[in-house]
């Protein structure tokens, strides 16, 4: 079984965490680092895609008003649609080889889906795929099924980057600001909200840990905490 060393990073901003899965994407390639999973958060930033115009025309807010909630842009260099990343999300960065054995775009992605599923499953709740869509839905297979996971990746010569991102206790209204994913007749929702009870970011980052260990097959030899502030 292969090797999956975990990092916790805390909070870092986005444009840190890009530069630094840049780097990993190469080591990796160079196999000086085994398969990695980086599990962070970002301070509130909205994200666009490398589609058409990555999602600039689902932006609702101002920029006036994106100033003064502090909430920058950044392009992302990911497949997917304008997305939203704020305290209280779970953001999962795996870059992972996927060769010789799981070189297949859709499989990677549905495999990805299915860790945030059985996060939920931990969790008592049931979250599920919605056909056409990317992502994890609560409620999947009725009319007001709510995203709580979402799916931006990024695969370059099999060796993935980006990834998911995981409301626990996010700030809902935040998504407002946008259409999220492009998606204008589907609601948002997060593990707070869906169990009705305060969650521990650390608790649910070690159920992902668990996870994408077992979905993946792989095995955690390295599980490393986020350095405390200076």
């Amino acid at each position: 079984m292969r090797e999956l060393e975990v990092r916790r990073l805390g909070v870092i901003g986005y444009e840190e965490a890009l530069a630094l899965q840049r780097h990993l994407v190469e080591e990796r390639r160079a196999e000086r680092v085994p398969d990695l999973l980086l599990l962070l958060q970002h301070p509130a930033v909205i994200t666009l895609g490398v589609k058409g115009d990555g999602g600039r025309a689902n932006i609702i807010a101002t920029p006036e008003r994106l100033g003064s909630l502090g909430i920058s842009i950044h392009e992302t260099g990911r497949g997917g649609d304008v997305t939203y990343h704020g305290p209280g999300q779970i953001v999962g960065y795996p870059i992972v080889d996927l060769r010789p054995d799981r070189c297949d775009v859709h499989r990677y992605v549905r495999d990805v889906e299915e860790v945030m599923i059985r996060v939920c499953a931990d969790y008592g709740v049931s979250a599920g795929r919605i056909k056409g869509f990317t992502g994890a839905w609560v409620g999947a297979e009725k009319a007001d099924a709510a995203k709580i996971g979402a799916i931006g990746v990024r695969i370059s010569r099999w060796i993935t980057s980006h990834g998911f991102a995981f409301n626990v206790s996010t700030d809902l209204d935040h998504f407002h600001l946008i259409v999220p994913c492009g998606l204008s007749d589907r609601g948002v929702t997060s593990l707070e909200k869906a169990t009705g009870r305060r969650v521990s970011i650390a608790e649910v980052e070690d159920a992902f840990v668990r996870r994408f260990a077992e979905t993946f097959e792989r095995q955690v030899t390295s599980d490393l905490p986020a350095a405390a502030p200076a």
